[in-house]
């Protein structure tokens, strides 16, 4: 039997279907979709901690944060993904008048399950890459207290600071804000992988 070609759509297609969406998801990675999976206690309350730290520290600035449904687009790998959470300071740029596609994220977020791992390290940080104006990507396990942060320096080249320790505090620079895992952690019940 040969194999059946997969059906390629365009960005504009999988954006029109996404906005019409009620509660699917998916993420648009060159022609194809992938369907998202919802999320876990500790995933959401990671998210809502991460949030809950930064917010007030952007008060007064001309940062923004945008949690689970702002999509990013990046055109340079012909994607379209929704981040955890994706933040920046300055002007924003959306892709259109509908503001739901940020164009230019400073830091985006991901927390790890054990579906997403594997993609959020590899094949996804190397789409994220490609975001001309990213300087931060952060990644939480939602199974142990573990943070890693890849900042790109001047020279264009990613560094990894790890933190294991509940009373570390993570500094973004890219937004001006700093975190602890104390906090980042707080209610969540850890769960071995």
């Amino acid at each position: 039997m040969l194999p059946q070609p997969k059906p390629i759509l365009t960005f504009d297609d999988w954006l029109a279907t996404e906005r019409a969406a009620i509660e699917e998801r998916s993420e648009y990675i060159d022609g194809e979709v992938f369907a998202m999976t919802g999320a876990r206690e500790q995933h959401n309350l990671i998210v809502t901690n991460l949030i809950g730290e930064l917010h007030p520290q952007m008060k007064g600035r001309p940062c923004r944060i945008y949690a689970n449904d702002m999509k990013v687009r990046i055109r340079t790998a012909n994607a379209g993904t929704y981040p955890d959470l994706v933040a920046l300071c300055g002007e924003h740029e959306f892709l259109d008048e509908r503001r739901d596609l940020l164009l230019n994220p400073s830091l985006i977020v991901e927390v790890l399950s054990n579906s997403t791992e594997a993609y959020d390290r590899g094949g996804k940080f190397a789409i994220y890459r490609r975001i001309p104006s990213l300087t931060e990507y952060l990644l939480v396990s939602q199974y142990r207290v573990a943070v890693e942060l890849f900042s790109r320096g001047a020279d264009d080249r990613w560094t990894l600071s790890e933190f294991t320790a509940l009373d570390a505090t993570v500094t973004l620079a890219s937004v001006g804000c700093t975190l602890t895992l104390a906090e980042i952690y707080d209610k969540v019940d850890l769960e071995p992988v």
